[in-house]
């Protein structure tokens, strides 16, 4: 069996530390790991599929010549910007968790449970799509298939994690001790922030305008009505979702449940009656996408609502990346 050189462009930091454990617990074919990071950690030893490795600092001298055939990026859209064509032009392919490239029209974004095809067309470069919309495609994928997606409405609960370990321990100093916030703008402890990366013009984060245009270019449906508010919340991990669908056909739901609890990825916990549905606590340290709440609109001709759950870093970050690595490699088209 072929084996594969990978890289990991920002290995020191939460989805960097997250790549390697997903990684030594899928055991791809892999010959040499190279982990890269900023001169600040350079030297650094990490312990990684059982023996250490020591941490090279990200310059363009130190890519060369070592034969990269994947390299998973998470360290920012500037760094990916000037760091993922040096990959390519090495001979890589590149996974990258930032937003950098996820609109570019050559660059495919994929879920691998709802769009894998789409890695055929690459160039060089795959997009690693936004943490909550990666959590919403698997559902939204099932029912589209269904009954065609006609609007979504999102209404997000993030998890302080999806702002790095800054937010996070914004969130823990908050707790402990009262500190105050040194990267949200106002205190996350006890406290509820509609506001998720920066305003725009229209009133939208760009938050906001991610899961929007992205799950148009997932669902390869780029007209499909779609709108959303994000919101930061005093949870240390894992993203809840409000979703809210219209379709186009006459829609059923034990036909809906039947369908979501069969889709690879996908949990359905979704017992009222005994109080079972999906939450963070549940989700931490999972792959699945936990789907629950599943009942009609019945302000709607044909709809229903959905509460989605999933851990923000490993399913919606890491894991996908490495799940698209597992995916190009399985059949061949690297």
């Amino acid at each position: 069996m072929k084996k594969y050189n990978i890289a990991v462009v920002g290995a020191t930091g939460m989805v960097g530390n997250m790549f390697l454990k997903v990684l030594s617990e899928m055991r791809l074919p892999v010959e040499n790991y190279y982990l890269f990071a900023s001169q600040k950690s350079a030297g650094k030893v990490i312990d990684f599929m059982e023996k250490p490795h020591a941490v090279i600092e990200l310059t363009e001298e130190n890519i060369k010549n070592k034969n990269i055939d994947i390299a998973l990026f998470s360290a920012g859209g500037e760094v990916s910007k000037i760091f993922a064509p040096l990959f390519v032009n090495e001979g890589a392919v590149v996974i990258d968790n930032s937003s950098f490239w996820r609109m570019d029209e050559k660059v495919p974004l994929v879920v691998p449970e709802v769009n894998p095809d789409d890695v055929k067309w690459h160039s060089g470069i795959i997009a690693n799509p936004n943490c909550s919309t990666i959590q919403a495609m698997l559902p939204l994928k099932v029912l589209d298939d269904l009954y065609k997606i006609k609007r979504v409405v999102y209404s997000t609960y993030q998890a302080v994690s999806g702002a790095g370990v800054a937010g996070y321990n914004d969130l823990k100093d908050g707790l402990e001790r009262s500190a105050l916030p040194q990267k949200f703008p106002y205190p996350i402890a006890n406290n509820v922030i509609p506001h998720i990366d920066v305003f725009t013009e229209s009133g939208y984060t760009k938050e906001e305008i991610k899961m929007i245009e992205e799950t148009r270019k997932i669902l390869h449906h780029p007209h499909l009505k779609v709108t959303a508010t994000t919101v930061r919340v005093p949870v240390f991990n894992g993203h809840s979702e409000s979703i809210n669908l219209e379709f186009e056909k006459p829609c059923d739901l034990q036909e809906m449940k039947n369908a979501l609890a069969s889709f690879p990825g996908i949990t359905l916990v979704d017992d009222a009656a005994n109080l079972k549905y999906p939450m963070p606590i549940y989700s931490d340290g999972s792959d699945q996408v936990f789907v629950g709440r599943v009942r009609l609109d019945p302000s709607l001709d044909s709809g229903c609502n959905l509460w989605v759950v999933a851990d923000n870093i490993r399913k919606g970050a890491a894991t996908n990346a490495v799940q698209i690595a597992k995916h190009m490699i399985e059949n061949n088209l690297i």
